[in-house]
């Protein structure tokens, strides 16, 4: 995990740090006596989440950032934002598509406070197929705005739970399985919030293809792996099946999702550490929790709970 802060009142010194941190762009403002502009990134190889303050009225003008690009409004207003096919503005509590991976984009940032967060596009496709699309293409967003206010209040709850108990965590962030479960939620959100060019419904074929001999070759390779993190997609390659598939099998044979087995595989292995642990060696809960994919120490003290009838504290004291 990267983290990095920025700080400035000087217009040229902050387009210079835009221009790295985004994509090459050219800013402006009416007010360059009063510029400041402040930045914090928390960052891993897929996702970042970006808190920024504006105290002046900054117009943009920027390239292709080669990933998705979302924004969530604290304060102030975003205005006239254009890119191919869109022109709109924002206000507080909207959560948009600040625009697609390929596209240039430009607007006016006014006295604003916002959340920018990116997420390479490929996560898309670890989570979800494009819907009747030849298997080179990829999952596209097809729509800026969330599909009702509801799907971009959970978008918005899950970008301040990666910021506030992923990122934020400095163990926690740094564990493999963390990052790769956080990049595949956030993933997960965005094509529940925004219209796609996802298909989720099984297809006839993908109803044939969801056999019990399909389930468990995806069973044996999800316990074989359940220490790597692996997703949805390479669990579906894996039994050479498409992801409509593997979802169905899981849902038609044992009522859950791939991830969600996925999930109890990892528990059971973090309730095993923690019976053979000596608990006078300095191993904690949380640092178990965190080895096998659970940031939130409190979400998992939940899952373990319900799964084995006691508190992983316990069971660690033995």
């Amino acid at each position: 995990m990267d983290s990095l802060t920025f700080e400035s009142d000087d217009l040229g010194e902050t387009e210079e740090f835009l221009s790295h941190a985004y994509a090459r762009m050219r800013i402006g403002s009416t007010t360059p006596a009063a510029s400041t502009a402040r930045v914090h990134r928390e960052s891993t190889s897929s996702f970042s989440v970006d808190e920024i303050d504006l105290n002046f009225e900054m117009s943009y003008s920027v390239n292709p950032l080669g990933r998705i690009c979302l924004c969530v409004v604290h304060e102030g207003t975003v205005q006239d934002h254009v890119f191919r096919g869109v022109r709109d503005s924002f206000v507080p509590g909207d959560t948009v598509l600040f625009a697609p991976d390929d596209l240039p984009y430009a607007g006016r940032i006014c006295n604003a406070r916002y959340n920018i967060t990116m997420l390479d596009p490929g996560l898309l496709d670890q989570v979800a197929a494009p819907s009747g699309a030849r298997p080179a293409e990829r999952v596209r967003l097809t729509g800026h705005r969330p599909r009702s206010r509801a799907a971009g209040d959970r978008l918005r709850t899950t970008i301040f739970y990666l910021r506030d108990h992923v990122l934020a965590a400095p163990d926690g962030a740094a564990e493999p399985l963390i990052v790769a479960a956080a990049g595949q939620l956030l993933a997960a959100n965005v094509l529940a919030a925004f219209p796609s060019t996802a298909r989720t419904d099984p297809t006839a074929r993908d109803r044939g293809d969801a056999r019990p001999d399909t389930l468990r070759r995806a069973v044996a390779y999800i316990d074989d792996h359940a220490d790597q993190p692996i997703t949805v997609a390479d669990m579906a390659a894996a039994v050479h099946v498409t992801i409509r598939t593997l979802q169905y099998a899981f849902r038609r044979h044992l009522d859950t999702t791939p991830m969600a087995y996925l999930r109890r595989v990892r528990l059971a292995h973090a309730h095993r550490e923690l019976l053979a642990a000596d608990p006078h060696s300095g191993v904690t809960v949380a640092a178990v929790a965190a080895r096998w994919g659970f940031a939130h120490p409190g979400r998992f003290a939940s899952l373990y709970r319900d799964a084995h009838g006691t508190s992983p504290a316990d069971t660690l004291r033995g």
